[in-house]
C-alpha cells in the first residue's frame, strides 16, 4: 500500500497505508464497481481502499488484507453506491443505477516479513523451537494453545491461491503464521503476536479461491476475529486491532446479505469502528469505514430505524472530510448516503425535517459531494459514472446556489437590523452575493472578466476562492440569530448566517472542498462539471 502523499485520504493517526492509488484499479481491496447502488446512492469508488491501520509489527505492504475500511466494497445496485473501502472481494458487483460506495478499508501487507523472507531471515522458526523449552507458562497452557494453534494451522495451510502469485502470497503467508504461533506458544499474553496472526489470517481469507471450498474464507474471518478479541482483551487501547477487526466483521456480515445474522454483524462492526475512533480520533478512514458500516446496516433495519442510522453515517462521512478535507472516498461515500436519503424519503411520500431541507435539496447537496470527488480524482471511473447520474441535479451553471444572511458590504459588524437575508451563488471562481435585480437574473459567471459582474463587485459580497485562508463555523453575540459562517480571507474575515446548523453544514463543505479543489490543482475539472 503506498503512503502517497498525494492522496491525503491516507492520513490516517494509525499510519495507514492507503492503497488508493490513482488509478482506482489497483489493490486488492479496490471495487471496480461503476454501479450506483440501492438507495439511489451513487456508487461508491471502487478503486479505493479505505486506509487501514497498520498491523504493530509488521509492515504489510506487500500482503494486502483488505478491511472495511469502506470495507464495503461491494457496489450495490446501480443506484448511487458507496464506495467500499474495505475489501477487495467483492468488488465486481456493478448494478442498477445507484451509487457505488467507496471501500476504504483492509489490512496491511507485511513489507517487513517479506522483507526478512526475502533476506533468508526464515531461521526464526528453529529459534523459536529451542525458546519452547523454556517457557513460563505451565505445560498444560502450553499444549492448549498448541492444540489451538494446531486447528488454526490447519486452516491457513489448506489455502491455495487462485494463481501463481495467489500462491507465492500464501507461502509467505503460512512462513508468517508458523512465526506467530510459535511466539503465542513461548507467551499466551503476547498480543502483538495475537494480533499480527489476525491479520494473516484475514489476509488468507482474501486470498481464498472462489471455486475453493475448503477452508471457506468465513472460517478463515471468524479465527481472525477470535485472536483480534484476545489481543484487544490483553491491550485495549489497540486501536489498530479494533479496526481490521470491524473490517473482518464487515467481510462476514457481507457474505450473509440482508440476514438477521448480518445484521447483527454490522452492528458489532459499527462497536468496534467506534472504539477504534475513540482511541485514535484522528483516523479520517476508520470514520468513513463507520459510515460505511452504518450504511449497509441501514439496509437491513426496521424502517423506523433507518433514518436515525443514515443520519448517523451522514456524521461520520461529514467528521472523516473535516479531518481530512481531500478525502475523495468519505466525499463521494456522503454523496451517495444522501442520495439514497432523497430516494427514499421521495419513494415513501415522507418528508425530511424542514431544516435539512426537502428531497430535491437533498439530490443537489448529493451532487455536490459527488460533483466534488470527481474533480478530485477525475480517472475514477465509479465518480464518472455517479456523476452523469447526479449533475443535472446541480444547479447550473453553478455548484450551490441558496440564502444566507448578510450585513451590508464593507460593514462586517453592523446592527442586526442592516443584516438581510439573501441569495449567494458559489463555483469553481468563489461565493458571491446577487442583489435583487441580479436574483432574478443571474449572471452566468462569477468571473470578473463579465460585464454582469462590474456591479456586482460594488454592491455585493464576493469572496474568490484563492483568498480564502479558513473557512469555519462561529457563534458571537455580535451577529444576528442563526448559524454563524466566518471565512476568512487575505483581506479580512467575512461575516454570514445561515438558516439553520443543518443548512450551515452544507454551506461549509461546499465551501471547504471548492478551496481544496483549487488547492489541488483540479478547479478546471470542477469549471468543466459545472459550466460544461
Amino acid at each position: 500500500m503506498s503512503a502517497n502523499a498525494e492522496d491525503s485520504e491516507l492520513q490516517n493517526g494509525l499510519g495507514e497505508t492507503q492503497q488508493v492509488t490513482d488509478d482506482a484499479d489497483h489493490g486488492p481491496n479496490e471495487s471496480k464497481e461503476d454501479s450506483i447502488q440501492s438507495n439511489g446512492v451513487p456508487a461508491t469508488d471502487a478503486d479505493s481502499k479505505l486506509d487501514e491501520p497498520k498491523d504493530r509489527s509488521t509492515d504489510w505492504n506487500d500482503v494486502q488484507v483488505t478491511e472495511a475500511d469502506p470495507v464495503l466494497d461491494q457496489p450495490k445496485d446501480q443506484a448511487i453506491q458507496s464506495i467500499d473501502a474495505e475489501n477487495t472481494y467483492s468488488a465486481e458487483q456493478v448494478k442498477q443505477p445507484e451509487l457505488p460506495k467507496d471501500q476504504g478499508s483492509r489490512t496491511f501487507t507485511m513489507r517487513e516479513l517479506l522483507n526478512e523472507l526475502k533476506n533468508g531471515e526464515a531461521n526464526e522458526d528453529s529459534e523459536a523451537e529451542g525458546q519452547e523449552t523454556n517457557s513460563p507458562y505451565g505445560q498444560e497452557s502450553t499444549q492448549q494453545h498448541v492444540d489451538q494453534n494446531d486447528a488454526t494451522m490447519d486452516l491457513i495451510n489448506s489455502v491455495t491461491g487462485a494463481d501463481e502469485e495467489g500462491r507465492s502470497r500464501q507461502r509467505i503467508l503460512t512462513f508468517a503464521a508458523r512465526r506467530y504461533a510459535s511466539a503465542i506458544e513461548r507467551n499466551p499474553e503476547d498480543y502483538d503476536a495475537l494480533y499480527n496472526w489476525a491479520l494473516v489470517l484475514q489476509e488468507s481469507a482474501d486470498n481464498v479461491s472462489p471455486d475453493s471450498s475448503s477452508p471457506s474464507k468465513d472460517s478463515l474471518l471468524e479465527e481472525a476475529c477470535k485472536k483480534y478479541d484476545e489481543a484487544t482483551r490483553l491491550c485495549p487501547s489497540l486501536h489498530d486491532a479494533y479496526y481490521n477487526w470491524a473490517i473482518a466483521i464487515s467481510d462476514r456480515a457481507k457474505m450473509r446479505g440482508r440476514t438477521k445474522e448480518a445484521e447483527e454483524l454490522w452492528k458489532q462492526a459499527t462497536k468496534n469502528y467506534e472504539k477504534a475512533v475513540l482511541l485514535n480520533w484522528n483516523s479520517p478512514q476508520a470514520l468513513n469505514n463507520w459510515g460505511l458500516a452504518l450504511q449497509e446496516l441501514s439496509a437491513i433495519v426496521p424502517a423506523r430505524e433507518k433514518q436515525t442510522i443514515v443520519k448517523t453515517a451522514i456524521s461520520k462521512f461529514r467528521a472523516a472530510i473535516q479531518l481530512q478535507f481531500d478525502f475523495h472516498r468519505a466525499i463521494y461515500n456522503l454523496g451517495t448516503v444522501l442520495y439514497g436519503l432523497a430516494e427514499d424519503t421521495t419513494r415513501t411520500g415522507g418528508s425530511v425535517n424542514a431544516k435539512e431541507g426537502s428531497p430535491n435539496e437533498l439530490y443537489s447537496q448529493s451532487a455536490i459531494y459527488i460533483a466534488a470527488a470527481h474533480a478530485l480524482k477525475p480517472n475514477y471511473s465509479v465518480y464518472a459514472s455517479a456523476l452523469k447520474l447526479v449533475r443535472s441535479m446541480l444547479p447550473l451553471p453553478y455548484l450551490k446556489i441558496g440564502y444566507l444572511t448578510a450585513p451590508l458590504v464593507g460593514i462586517p459588524i453592523a446592527p442586526h437590523s442592516d443584516w438581510k437575508r439573501t441569495q449567494f451563488i458559489l463555483n469553481h471562481e468563489g461565493l458571491q452575493q446577487l442583489n435583487k435585480v441580479e436574483q432574478r437574473q443571474m449572471p452566468q459567471s462569477l468571473s470578473s472578466k463579465s460585464g454582469d459582474t462590474t456591479n456586482i463587485k460594488r454592491s455585493a459580497i464576493k469572496v474568490d476562492v484563492p483568498d480564502i485562508i479558513s473557512v469555519s463555523a462561529c457563534a458571537d453575540l455580535t451577529l444576528p440569530p442563526g448559524a454563524g459562517l466566518c471565512i476568512d480571507t487575505i483581506h479580512g474575515p467575512v461575516f454570514l448566517v445561515a438558516d439553520s446548523w443543518e443548512s450551515l453544514d452544507g454551506w461549509l463543505d461546499a465551501i471547504r472542498l471548492v478551496y481544496t479543489i483549487f488547492a489541488r490543482g483540479k478547479s478546471d475539472v470542477l469549471a468543466g462539471i459545472i459550466t460544461g
